[in-house]
């Protein structure tokens, strides 16, 4: 049976500012870009106490804490930090899946150590991040990736807790849907409708049935249901799209804004093609009306989309099949993914001002 730790670093952009400014420990902040259509990236312990949390606007945040202090994110430190403690990581296994800057996954079924027990190991990893960053993690231990990831969560901040095996099924059965990974607050809803609150009435549901209600994802919410997650933890797992989108502070309601507006995304989302050496054929454009409806629009060529030359046309091109010139844009995004099943991930590579 295996061994997954899930690594989860403790409201980490904020520790990352509170550690390096000792004026800023104690006090409610979040960072992000001080904007009036800013949302909050990572919320500090001290401002969750206020219900401020990650993906909130940044005015609703304000109006939950007036005294909250905004502070400006700063990217490549957080990397830096990120690159230390992942470096940690492989002191004891190189079957490490990031999944963020703050949070990855860890097969130790065979780690270089030869510790037998996962949870001793993840108490050293935890240690060792603290001693040398400075930092808290909070740590998930169990045999899948689903339960290691909901169990990280359990003892936050700076905790752990381990799901095992011969506890596994007493434990979904008592949590909460909202808690399972993956499902999001349209699912729960639609799972609520159907009287299914936790994970043992999730489990009463047939497999047919949840098939029919949530598509392909049905059967992976009967696994679940079940303690059932045979997903390997993927040390290199092959990237599917590289985009990028921009929120503006103004909305856009004139053409000429919208077309400058879309060149400098094509720059950007060129430079991204080129430092990743991605290479994809499809290009989607994503739109978000100031109404907050968005839309998507794509399209398929058979050469490889990787210079401006390449992509702007197209996203022109996609940008005519919309009603842009009749309504107000609030956001932008472009991204260029391998073929047409790519879906747009919210906040995939955002980058905002």
């Amino acid at each position: 049976m295996r061994k997954i730790i899930h690594i989860d670093m403790d409201a980490f952009f904020a520790s990352v500012e509170q550690r390096d400014a000792p004026e800023l420990k104690g006090v409610p902040l979040v960072v992000c870009h001080d904007h009036p259509r800013s949302v909050v990236t990572t919320a500090s312990y001290e401002a969750r106490k206020y219900g401020v949390r990650s993906a909130m606007p940044l005015s609703q945040a304000k109006l939950r804490c007036p005294h909250l202090l905004v502070v400006e994110p700063h990217f490549q430190k957080y990397k830096e930090v990120s690159q230390q403690i992942h470096r940690i990581f492989h002191r004891y296994t190189d079957l490490v899946e990031p999944i963020s800057l703050d949070e990855a996954f860890l097969d130790v079924t065979h780690n270089k150590l030869g510790i037998e027990l996962a949870v001793d190991l993840a108490k050293r990893v935890k240690e060792d991040i603290f001693r040398e960053t400075h930092l808290t993690a909070s740590a998930g231990v169990s045999y899948n990736k689903l339960l290691a990831k909901i169990a990280s969560d359990y003892r936050k901040p700076n905790g752990i807790f381990a799901v095992h095996p011969d506890k596994a099924l007493d434990f979904i059965a008592e949590l909460p849907i909202r808690k399972f990974w993956g499902i999001g607050p349209k699912t729960a809803a639609t799972m609520h409708k159907m009287g299914i609150y936790k994970g043992e009435q999730l489990r009463k549901v047939s497999l047919t049935h949840l098939v029919q209600v949530f598509g392909k994802m049905g059967s992976v919410l009967y696994d679940f249901a079940r303690g059932i997650d045979n997903r390997p933890v993927e040390a290199y797992r092959e990237r599917k799209s590289v985009g990028c989108e921009q929120t503006f502070l103004e909305d856009l309601n004139t053409e000429s804004k919208v077309v400058i507006a879309l060149y400098h995304i094509v720059i950007e989302l060129v430079e991204r093609i080129s430092k990743s050496k991605f290479e994809g054929h499809t290009l989607s454009l994503k739109i978000k009306w100031n109404t907050k409806s968005q839309i998507t629009r794509r399209i398929t060529v058979g050469k490889i989309l990787k210079t401006k030359d390449d992509i702007l046309p197209l996203a022109k091109y996609l940008l005519h099949q919309t009603e842009y010139r009749r309504r107000t844009i609030r956001l932008l995004g472009l991204s260029v993914s391998g073929d047409a099943s790519h879906k747009w991930e919210e906040g995939f590579l955002d980058f905002r001002g």
